[in-house]
């Protein structure tokens, strides 16, 4: 196993690892509060209504292909590769003379946003053994828990104070930054002469985009590339997702938890906040959210410490599951819940993640870390498809929908495999 020999290198490193994590967070969020600005400038035109979509769509798909590629060339690389891509999406964006050229720039931004959080998770399990790993994993998590809590605040002041094109280019001196850290990670160069899969990426491209559209035809085209990639996966030299993976059951569980998940925390969050501001008014209902957001990343915080210290992680996801039933059952009368369902989520935003590092061969690290993230995003795509309809049956509809998704959920939990973390690198 590779580590960062000097403490202050290490340090270093890893301040560009979770500032390329938040800057990618980040901008899933900050142009929220932006886009009736955008709309204005660019005369209201419905372009404009695909910036935060094509982001979303373009890291989902393209999160498989930057794990393989890290597993073949090397994660430094390819993680330095993804942070120039999404710099330069960003510089696209602040500088678009059209909503057309704005979309066009998020598509490059997500791009390379789902290098970062695909990298940045298969580089900790380069760096540190599992056990090691498993705090800065709740550091991974917190950064996420942050930058969506910030992500409206600061898109708010910038467009307010700099105009909404601010909110882009203030990637740029971050993103440079993180790019000088990241030049201290000491990870293994590696080339592996395979054929490339070049079938699998498009097909599994193809598949994602389908899903988390959710038309009628983009699901049927959707499903038919899904039924093609398994196919040519199996024939497959050196395939993108290799499916032998899924014989590991820590692995298989983990990613159907891990879209159970996407969808009842991750998918839920707008729907919880337009009840609140439908209660309280947009300032005081964005408000009470935010001690739900600081128990996500209290909960990642102790949940990654206690996981180091112990090795045992298994009763995370139960007890997640656990409490998000409890919470969306209360949740409709009692605000308090929110806190309760703040700490489920938090619970296994990365301990799935940490799972599957745990079992996984060396040289399929990054594939692995491309299928949890993935199916999180994937589960986070289909719930606000599944929670509006649901939504329009009543506010209530949203947290029935709920109950059945997060009983699946802690269905799963029970079933989930427990292999110690282990205290040195998993040779296998």
């Amino acid at each position: 196993m590779t580590t960062l020999a000097p403490p202050r290198a290490r340090k270093t490193a890893l301040t560009g690892l979770f500032l390329s994590v938040f800057l990618g967070m980040l901008d899933a969020q900050v142009v929220a509060t932006a886009l009736p600005r955008i709309a204005g400038e660019f005369g209201g035109t419905g372009a404009y209504a695909w910036v935060t979509t094509v982001y979303l769509l373009a890291g989902s798909a393209t999160a498989p292909l930057y794990g393989k590629l890290g597993d073949v060339f090397g994660r430094k690389r390819v993680l330095l590769g993804a942070l120039a891509l999404f710099l330069l999406g960003s510089l696209a964006c602040g500088l678009a003379p059209s909503a057309v050229f704005l979309v066009a720039g998020r598509v490059l931004q997500g791009a390379g946003s789902g290098g970062l959080f695909v990298s940045v998770g298969a580089s900790l399990g380069e760096m540190f053994t599992p056990r090691e790993g498993a705090k800065y994993f709740g550091w991974f998590s917190i950064c996420f828990a942050v930058s969506s809590l910030a992500g409206p605040v600061v898109g708010g002041l910038l467009t307010g104070v700099a105009g909404w094109r601010s909110i882009f280019l203030v990637n740029l001196p971050l993103g440079l930054v993180a790019l000088v850290c990241l030049m201290t990670l000491d990870l293994p160069r590696r080339r592996r002469e395979a054929p490339f899969d070049f079938a699998g990426v498009v097909l599994l491209g193809v598949a994602i985009t389908g899903f988390t559209l959710l038309t009628p035809w983009s699901a049927a085209l959707g499903a038919a590339s899904a039924v093609a990639f398994v196919f040519v996966e199996r024939r497959a030299e050196a395939p993108v997702l290799p499916l032998r993976l899924f014989r590991d059951r820590t692995f298989s569980v983990s990613i159907g938890l891990s879209v159970l998940a996407g969808f009842a925390f991750l998918g839920s969050v707008n729907y919880i906040a337009v009840l609140l501001q439908a209660d309280a008014g947009p300032a005081e209902g964005g408000l009470r959210l935010v001690p739900m957001t600081l128990a996500v990343a209290a909960a990642s915080l102790v949940t990654s410490r206690v996981i180091a210290r112990t090795g045992h992680y298994r009763w995370a996801p139960r007890l997640s599951m656990a409490l998000g039933l409890l919470a969306v059952l209360g949740l409709p009368a009692i605000l308090g819940c929110l806190v309760v369902f703040g700490v489920a989520a938090g619970l296994n935003m990365q301990v799935l993640a940490m799972a599957t590092q745990n079992t996984a061969p060396s040289a399929d690290r990054g594939a692995v870390a491309a299928g949890v993230n993935l199916a999180r995003a994937l589960g986070s795509a289909l719930g606000p498809v599944a929670l509006g309809v649901a939504y329009t049956a009543g506010t209530h509809g949203v947290f029935l929908a709920l109950l059945p998704v997060l009983a699946l959920g802690l269905a799963t939990a029970l079933a989930l495999p427990h292999v110690p973390l282990n205290r040195q690198e998993n040779l296998r």
